[in-house]
């Protein structure tokens, strides 16, 4: 991001200098983390040949944060927030030197990776409440759409640039250069935070008493007693059900009538379409009603999926992908906005990682999903012989792919549907009006 581009979207106070620095520190440390990610996604399948040892990996970095958030929100809400974060990055740091001493040794094993993985994810699982927090008290209510932009622009390039990079690096550096690169990024950012003075929000002296599994069913309590907010996450988890069950589900739909180099096409179009969407928030900050705003995205997301597997052609399915991934960063920054001004901030540790645990806790059963729904029931629908061929195969097209394809369009169309449906509930359109904002005023 340029300077000017900086300035315009989050000003130049102090405080968003802070935030400003904050960001750029993080986004190192993500890119870092990519990196090793690609690399040693490369180093499982040489060592391995199979899919499940990398998808096993998979699930343990995003499990344990799954399963400790409640208790991660809890303890950033009781203590200073830069110093969690600072400990998040230093735990990372020493599980990224202790693979590195696995590497060059010569004795990485895989359940070297599921700890590692299992780490890092405990780590994130205390950083993310403790980084969404910080920002309700250095941004002002109008900027916190453009935060989150900026957040998502970070995270989203990392997820283009670092392939292309390890991709670039592995040849020459191996994979112990590549994450001793990492380990770099983490004492950037910890180097980065270290010279930062962050605001924590007043505590109750009474809050240091209660017992942290006690503190950590407030985040839930709150969220349950507010429907409207409720009913915001119910949305969002079901949109990360869906979506990754999309984009796992590309790769065979699309190799079912093209190519590897068209496969490659149409998932860089797909990135790129978040990386857009995350730019446009950076600079615009969304829409003044965030909500209704939100839900005008919604029927957007769904076209893009339906569009991607309407025909078997590259160009419908990456136009398509790159529309439904092009949208999501907006919903989610509207999103981001909405529970950083509703949710007092003395709260929001243990409130954000409640709604983040709901709300990724369906990403895994996407791809318990996404095997047994598409081999077992979609794809021989419309093989050569399957029983939607008379009806559907003269125009959706027969062969292999094909019934992947009638499943992103019933994604999108029940999606659609969910769309209309939050429409029409009350609750939730109104949500912005019946909470008031818990932000203080600055």
């Amino acid at each position: 991001m340029s300077e000017s581009l900086a300035e315009a979207t989050v000003g130049d106070s102090p405080r968003r200098r802070t935030f400003l620095a904050m960001w750029a520190g993080q986004v190192v440390s993500i890119f870092g983390s990519r990196l090793t990610a690609f690399a040693l996604g490369v180093w499982v399948f040489e060592q391995t040949g199979s899919a499940t040892w990398f998808a096993a990996v998979a699930l343990a970095t995003n499990l344990p944060a799954i399963l400790i958030s409640p208790i991660a929100g809890a303890f950033v809400d009781r203590h200073d927030r830069r110093r969690v974060m600072m400990l998040s990055d230093a735990a990372a740091g020493v599980a990224s030197f202790v693979l590195l001493g696995l590497v060059l040794s010569d004795r990485l094993e895989m359940w070297h990776l599921y700890a590692m993985a299992a780490t890092v994810s405990l780590c994130g699982a205390f950083q993310f409440p403790a980084f969404s927090a910080s920002v309700t008290l250095l941004l002002p209510k109008q900027q916190f759409a453009r935060a989150s932009g900026m957040v998502q622009l970070g995270r989203t390039g990392a997820d283009v640039v670092a392939p292309l990079a390890a991709g670039a690096l592995l040849p020459i550096a191996g994979l112990a250069g590549v994450i001793a690169l990492d380990l770099t990024t983490f004492l950037v950012a910890l180097g980065i935070l270290f010279c930062l003075r962050v605001p924590s929000p007043e505590r109750r002296p009474s809050a240091a008493k209660a017992a942290l599994l006690q503190e950590a069913k407030v985040g839930w309590i709150y969220i349950r007693e507010r429907p409207g907010l409720l009913r915001l996450l119910g949305l969002i988890a079901v949109l990360n059900l869906w979506i990754p069950l999309a984009l796992v589900l590309t790769t065979p739909m699309v190799l079912g009538f093209a190519g590897v180099a068209e496969l490659g096409l149409v998932l860089g179009l797909g990135s790129g379409g978040a990386l857009a969407g995350s730019l446009v928030l950076t600079a615009w900050g969304g829409p003044r009603d965030k909500i209704r705003g939100l839900l005008s995205f919604t029927p957007a997301v769904a076209l893009g999926l339906t569009l991607a597997g309407l025909r078997p052609s590259v160009a419908l399915s990456a136009v398509g992908l790159f529309g439904a991934m092009f949208f999501l960063p907006l919903i989610n920054g509207c999103s981001q906005a909405v529970w950083q001004s509703k949710v007092p901030p003395e709260l929001q540790g243990r409130v954000f990682a409640v709604r983040r645990m709901i709300a990724q806790a369906t990403a895994p059963l996407a791809f318990v999903l996404a095997g047994p729904l598409a081999d077992g029931v979609f794809s021989p629908l419309l093989l050569p012989g399957g029983a939607a061929v008379p009806t559907l195969g003269a125009w959706w097209g027969v062969g292999p792919g094909r019934g992947i394809g009638l499943l992103f369009a019933l994604l999108g169309v029940c999606l659609l549907a969910l769309g209309v449906a939050a429409r029409a509930s009350r609750r939730l359109t109104a949500l912005e009006e019946e909470i008031p904002d818990a932000v203080p005023a600055h």
